[in-house]
């Protein structure tokens, strides 16, 4: 057939395609020229489809493709799955890596204390690079970029007096990258971020007993030197209390007023409902059927935050106090359960209510969410908390202790809490903010924990969940491929990044993954020599992705699509020995 031969008839091209499974279906489809011939027959194209990504069939087309033979080829041809190239200036572990809005820039942390600021072009090189280790960093773990580009938040690890460890974030100007300031950040796993273009969130711990202690969030302005004289650079935001050894790390910030102008949807019934209104983009159903179904933890459960009332906190503590002395209290308490008894009923009073609406019901709402991981079982983060942010409070203007609160209202309450029953490992929003995908390796089904030192094992599987934060509720079946073998107390961030179409992650197994967010498939791995700790799909072009690794390299990945139209870009070199060899033969 591909010497130009006569065509065979559509039904035994069908029922060749159907039982030679061994053959390479893929080169068959690009290569064969009888095959380019009916290349536009959608029947042949949708059986091909599904079975080469072993899609369910009743996940439908993504509506914003025209037909299967597109759908095919966008899967095929725009994954960012070619090495183009490898960056090695950092001489130690890569951790992380952001780009700029623009897609301009991108900054990479590493632990050779270091942050670098890499120009990307055709061929990305390095424009600048920052060593933290003269403001004592230990090395630089995270870094984003302000919402105009101007600025880079720079977080790390800090060693204070006596060696002890903490975290600080540094601001630099993207004009002439000179330090701004630096703020105190801890635990340094808080990370910080952005909260507008000039003010940013860090965190501060203050240990109340042995496992309780209380969380504060601050709102830095970046310009700190420069305004510290005539206005307030710093406000509390919130203030909240933590149970069993838990903290609050891992900061971001979501923007509500984008979510009902997403840029893809994920639920199969809403986009429907959404298609004769505008134009979007459809993710499937939730009735995807599964290859093999391996065993599933639990489906993460989004809890609301019961009121506080009932007996007050003095009540309640003499009453403990009273069972205790007269033997009532079976079995006896151990210390931190009695700890952890006491916090609770101080803080039932003490505590300012939560949100009654957490949800945005107008679209045009400058309210932005808080989200975090926490807990309230143990060390380990296992729970998401989300903390709306109001206007008023998205300024440092006013007292720095923020507003001012009664002496029942010491600390501040959670409006949601999303619980994932295992060790949450990474987080990341989608482009829109409509979506929060979030890493994590479940703990075994109904364990229970009884010291909040000593959490469950946790799987070496990696379940990468979903959650609309519009509705709060958790959509689509986790995802997997992706690996971890390190046991709780070594247990590490692994950062995530999402675009319109894909969502990628690092894993320990080393390998770097991408998934389609519309047919929840694994669609490429791509390799390193180690830990894949980052990812990170360009802004403004998802066809290009950064991987970074504990093998001290920072690859570049484009996809065969954008690789081949590069290639026909290059100017081929002249064979200038051939050249002269015909003039002389002439």
């Amino acid at each position: 057939a591909a010497g130009g031969g006569p065509l065979l008839p559509d039904s035994v091209l069908y029922e060749i395609f159907l039982y030679l499974d061994h053959v390479d279906v893929l080169s068959v489809g690009l290569v064969c020229q009888q095959w380019r011939a009916v290349a536009r027959d959608e029947f042949l194209w949708k059986e091909l489809f599904y079975r080469y990504y072993r899609v369910s069939r009743e996940v439908p087309r993504h509506p914003a493709a025209v037909s299967w033979y597109e759908e095919f080829q966008r899967l095929y041809d725009t994954i960012p799955c070619v090495e183009v190239q490898e960056l090695k200036e950092h001489n130690d572990q890569v951790l992380h890596l952001s780009f700029s809005h623009s897609g301009c820039l991108f900054a990479s942390c590493s632990k050779d204390c270091t942050v670098k600021i890499w120009s990307n072009e055709l061929d990305i090189s390095l424009q600048h690079s920052s060593n933290m280790r003269p403001y004592n960093w230990s090395y630089t773990q995270f870094s984003q970029f302000n919402s105009d580009d101007s600025l880079l938040l720079v977080s790390g690890v800090f060693v204070g007096p006596h060696n002890s460890s903490s975290g600080e974030i540094a601001v630099i100007s993207m004009e002439n990258f000179t330090l701004l300031s630096r703020v105190r950040n801890k635990p340094y796993d808080v990370f910080g971020c952005w909260l507008n273009e000039t003010n940013l969130i860090s965190g501060n711990l203050h240990r109340i007993g042995r496992i309780t202690s209380c969380s504060v969030l601050w709102l830095n302005n970046a310009f700190q030197g420069i305004e510290s004289e005539n206005v307030n650079v710093v406000k509390r935001l919130f203030k909240i209390q933590n149970l069993n050894a838990s903290t609050i790390r891992t900061v971001m910030v979501a923007d509500c007023s984008r979510y009902d102008c997403p840029d893809l949807l994920l639920d199969y019934e809403e986009q429907l409902a959404a298609s004769s209104s505008c134009p979007v983009f459809d993710l499937g159903s939730d009735s995807e059927e599964e290859e093999a179904k391996p065993r599933q933890a639990p489906e993460a459960a989004v809890q609301e935050l019961p009121a506080a009332g009932g007996v007050t906190a003095e009540e309640g503590l003499q009453q403990l106090f009273d069972d205790i002395m007269e033997g009532r209290v079976r079995p006896a308490m151990t210390e931190a359960e009695l700890e952890t008894k006491v916090a609770e009923l101080f803080v039932r009073n003490r505590t300012k209510p939560a949100e009654l609406n957490l949800l945005p019901t107008d679209s045009t709402s400058k309210t932005k969410y808080l989200i975090f991981t926490t807990g309230c079982l143990t060390y380990s983060p296992h729970q998401i908390g989300i903390k709306r942010i109001l206007p008023h409070q998205m300024t440092t203007a006013g007292p720095v202790l923020g507003e001012e609160r009664r002496s029942d209202e010491f600390f501040d309450s959670l409006d949601h809490v999303i619980d994932i029953h295992g060790h949450i490992i990474g987080m990341g929003l989608s482009p829109d903010h409509r979506y929060l995908y979030v890493n994590s390796r479940a703990w075994p089904r109904d364990c229970v924990i009884s010291d909040p030192m000593q959490p469950p094992p946790i799987a070496e599987e990696i379940d990468l969940h979903v959650f609309d934060l519009k509705t709060m509720k958790e959509v689509k079946r986790a995802l997997r491929a992706h690996r971890a073998y390190t046991p709780n107390e070594e247990c590490f961030f692994i950062f995530l990044d999402v675009s319109r179409d894909f969502v990628a992650s690092g894993a320990e197994d080393r390998h770097g993954y991408i998934w389609d967010r519309h047919y929840n498939i694994c669609l490429a791995k791509l390799q390193h020599d180690n830990v894949v700790n980052s990812v990170a799909f360009s802004p403004v072009e998802q066809e290009l992705l950064l991987t970074a690794s504990d093998d001290t390299t920072i690859k570049v990945w484009r996809s065969p699509r954008v690789v081949r139209i590069q290639q026909a870009r290059r100017p081929r070199p002249r064979k200038l020995l051939f050249s002269w060899l015909m003039n002389q033969k002439s």
